[in-house]
């Protein structure tokens, strides 16, 4: 087991009928000033943000709301929210939404306590960020695990790139998680969320020759709780307790817990990263529509490792360790297309690229070759483009 420091400041208020402790716990951070950031015109339509600004009313903390955000969040929409929220002088952003929501509030709460300093020079760390404004979430989908996590993303539609920052000043102060907000959530987007959830924990489990038992075991457990819930909720939408796993899981799989004493990868987030944001595919279903090509290209490289996720987390009974490893990556893929999720780059919406637009995604996804992905063994552009070519 490696060293490592562990930090988790975010409170968590779970469970239902909490949205309306958000103006309870803005006051409680010294917030005067609320800046929401939301997603669709839904969140205003549903009651829920007319209950948020009511909670910050009661609390007698001002509030702007500012909605719009795309499900792969830009900067551009991230910079007008800059804009907005100096106007304002907001002291709290706070995120009604789900993951892209709370990136993109994470994005706004950075570039306005930085207001001499551009968002993008920020975020590609030309600029240090050394101070931000608060940042807290009500959530609404249980997917990206942003509400915990200290990572954000944002794409720059101007140069093509979906680039993610990580920071202790991502870490929401405090996450508000009622999971009945997810009712009415189209079973695509929960779809997505489950493979989002399962992949946050994938890309830290798969680092090879590190013992830590408890890690794993902690890891394994949250696979196993968001495939079984997620058949359970995908069949009956009311089920509270269901929804609820999913919703807890989706915080533990991205808040650092399960890399503890590893580390983490994630250089097929990268791979998928590269695809939506060339082709504005939704992020979990690029995930499911690479992980077993990339799985493929790599198990013979770590298969006690791929070994040990078959047996104790889809029960594969089998003494022989290659075999174990092959017939886990296929249970994985297999429970993908079982939720109606890609598991091609045909199924996800490419046919036919071009080897130029598979070398140009290869480049994205290593930053023009300079970055080696996969902690198992190093991968290159040349790599990437032939797991983009197994996924075809």
């Amino acid at each position: 087991m490696q060293n490592f420091t562990y930090h988790t400041p975010t409170e968590v208020i779970f469970g239902k009928d909490t949205v309306s402790q958000v103006g309870e716990e803005a006051a409680k951070v010294g917030a005067t000033k609320v800046f929401i950031v939301y997603g669709s015109e839904r969140v205003r339509e549903s009651g829920l943000l007319g209950k948020a600004e009511a909670a910050l009313d009661s609390a007698g903390i001002g509030h702007k709301a500012f909605g719009g955000v795309k499900a792969n969040p830009t900067l551009a929409h991230a910079e007008e929210g800059v804009r907005l929220a100096i106007d304002f002088g907001a002291d709290l952003i706070l995120a009604v939404g789900g993951g892209s929501a709370i990136d993109t509030a994470k994005g706004i709460a950075h570039g306005a306590a930085n207001p001499d300093s551009s968002l993008w020079d920020i975020w590609t760390k030309k600029v240090p960020l050394d101070r931000s404004i608060k940042v807290a979430a009500i959530l609404t989908i249980p997917a990206a695990g942003s509400e915990m996590s200290d990572s954000a993303v944002l794409t720059n539609e101007g140069a093509g790139k979906k680039l993610g920052i990580n920071t202790p000043f991502n870490r929401c102060v405090f996450a508000i998680m009622d999971p009945t907000l997810a009712d009415s959530l189209p079973d695509w987007q929960l779809k997505n969320g489950i493979v989002d959830i399962m992949m946050h924990t994938l890309e830290r489990y798969f680092i090879p020759n590190i013992k830590c038992d408890l890690t794993d075991a902690i890891a394994e457990g949250v696979i196993r709780t968001v495939r079984d819930n997620g058949r359970l909720q995908l069949k009956d939408r009311s089920d509270y307790d269901a929804m609820a796993e999913i919703w807890w899981a989706s915080s533990v799989s991205h808040n650092n817990l399960t890399e503890l004493g590893r580390g983490k990868d994630f250089s097929v987030h990268k791979v998928g990263m590269a695809l939506s944001a060339k082709y504005d595919y939704t992020h979990g279903a690029t995930l499911s529509a690479v992980w077993a090509s990339w799985a493929r290209y790599l198990y013979k490289d770590a298969i006690g490792r791929f070994a040990r996720y078959a047996r104790n987390v889809w029960g594969i009974d089998t003494a022989d360790d290659e075999q174990a490893a092959v017939l886990g990556i296929d249970a994985t893929e297999s429970f993908f297309r079982e939720i109606g999720m890609p598991v091609s780059l045909k199924e996800l919406g490419l046919e036919n690229p071009s080897d130029e637009e598979i070398r140009t995604l290869a480049l994205h996804a290593t930053m023009d070759d300079t970055v080696k992905l996969s902690r198992i063994r190093s991968l290159t552009a040349e790599d990437i483009e032939k797991i983009y070519r197994m996924a075809m």
